[in-house]
């Protein structure tokens, strides 16, 4: 088997980069003979910018194709920013790129513009984007029915994840679009209607929202992770209570509450929800002595601790514990009405 210069070049590329079963794949299935071995190169990943605009408006978002990407339908992971975020800021500090390649799949990255909102936060305190098919739920949910479109995606593997705005809004997506999103990540967030206007964001933030004025879920239960810091002081810890007990569809659902401690010294209390089922609908980890930041992101993003447990590589593992068609048939409702999250 002769090889050229260049498939020698693409060989040790692989090598170096840690693709040790790609780097001896190129070599056994290079042809033999006299003629010098055209290797297979995979597609480079890319990351780049598109636009998508609706009756709500148009944003732009930035969509993250792994290397090697062979046109076979991927999981989407559609993450959401948080306030002064951007996507380039926000892929850097969670490393979900970095995952995407390691475990295939795509990565969307919506993007907040001033115009929107002068700190480019979701707007997830007003009534007008708390609600199916209005405002920025709309507008995420357009961004993400036009990667189904126009890319290879396992429509049963779609899933949604915010950091602090972004946590929040992706709260609302599962509540307003349980038929979209096979599972929701909410990162130092807050649950869906927390507030209503601006005076009641900054009053949740705080302290939490009034139980009272919590929305009941209506439609189907969407299994939800969140992460919170108990040391957060821009929103406060009990939001990520409420979140997940809003998630899970009250407080009487059975738990299994567990202990640990990363390399770093930064304790957590992981929390299991369970339905009547007995399945696992989702998970709340209580960061100990972490603010406002995402658990164990890295230091070229903003609003990240490096001390934390991996966020981002438990909202993955997370996440592809769980598929559209895995609930209940009954609970699946594809095309819910437009009140659906009010």
């Amino acid at each position: 088997m002769l090889l050229s210069r260049a498939d020698v070049i693409e060989v040790l590329r692989l090598a170096r980069d840690g693709k040790l079963v790609e780097a001896m794949r190129a070599l056994t299935e290079a042809p033999s003979g006299s003629s010098p071995a055209v290797l297979r190169r995979e597609p480079p990943s890319s990351f780049d910018y598109h636009i998508v605009a609706s009756a709500a408006g148009e944003r732009r978002f930035k969509l993250y194709k792994p290397a090697g990407h062979d046109g076979r339908p991927l999981p989407l992971i559609v993450m959401l920013h948080g306030c002064s975020q951007s996507p380039d800021d926000f892929a850097a500090g969670t490393r979900m790129n970095e995952l995407a390649d390691e475990r295939r799949f795509l990565v969307a990255y919506p993007e907040q513009p001033q115009s929107a909102n002068p700190n480019k936060c979701w707007n997830w305190f007003k009534v007008g984007d708390q609600i199916r098919d209005l405002g920025e739920p709309h507008l995420i949910a357009e961004i993400t029915r036009q990667i189904l479109l126009e890319h290879a995606v396992d429509e049963d593997r779609v899933y949604v994840a915010g950091l602090s705005a972004g946590g929040a809004a992706a709260a609302i997506m599962g509540a307003t679009y349980p038929d979209l999103y096979a599972a929701v990540g909410i990162h130092s967030g807050l649950a869906c209607g927390a507030a209503r206007d601006m005076h009641a964001a900054f009053s949740a933030m705080r302290q939490g929202a009034p139980a009272a004025r919590l929305p009941v879920r209506i439609g189907p239960v969407v299994p939800t992770i969140v992460f919170h810091g108990d040391r957060d002081t821009t929103v406060n810890p009990v939001n990520g209570d409420q979140a997940s007990e809003q998630a899970s569809g009250g407080p009487g659902v059975r738990t299994r509450l567990s202990h640990g401690a990363t390399a770093t010294g930064i304790a957590f209390t992981r929390t299991i929800r369970f339905d009547a089922q007995e399945r696992a609908i989702g998970e709340q980890w209580v960061l100990e002595g972490l603010g406002h930041a995402w658990s164990g992101g890295s230091a070229l993003g903003t609003f990240t601790d490096p001390r934390g447990p991996d966020a981002s590589r438990e909202f993955v593992r997370f996440f592809f514990e769980h598929r559209l068609s895995s609930r209940n048939p009954e609970l699946v409702s594809r095309g819910l009405p437009a009140s659906a999250g009010k």
